[in-house]
């Protein structure tokens, strides 16, 4: 999948660099959240998001629960970053189809 498959996920979400308090680059120059700022977003969304690395798969898995412990979804992704950023835009879409 790859960095650059999330960023683009994510863009295609409708999510803005008007604000780019905790952003990094991409290798082609986008811009997109850290890791910190997208545990913001989940937050700020009323979820915990939780990623860690499976060493047997030698990836990142990230989970995101509601406030009562019950999960809401999980992806996976090649590094931390990649699992947040593609997680964020699986809460987003996930939001505006529920909207």
């Amino acid at each position: 999948m790859g960095l650059d498959f999330a960023i683009d996920e994510l863009y295609s979400t409708g999510w803005s660099t008007l604000d780019s308090t905790g952003c990094g680059c991409g290798a082609d120059g986008r811009m997109f959240p850290g890791v910190d700022r997208v545990r913001a977003e989940f937050e700020a969304s009323g979820f915990k998001l939780s990623i860690h690395r499976v060493e047997l798969f030698d990836c990142y898995r990230a989970e995101w629960r509601l406030p009562s412990g019950e999960a809401v979804g999980a992806v996976v992704g090649q590094s931390e970053a990649e699992a947040a950023v593609y997680a964020l835009s699986r809460m987003r879409r996930a939001a505006a189809t529920c909207a």
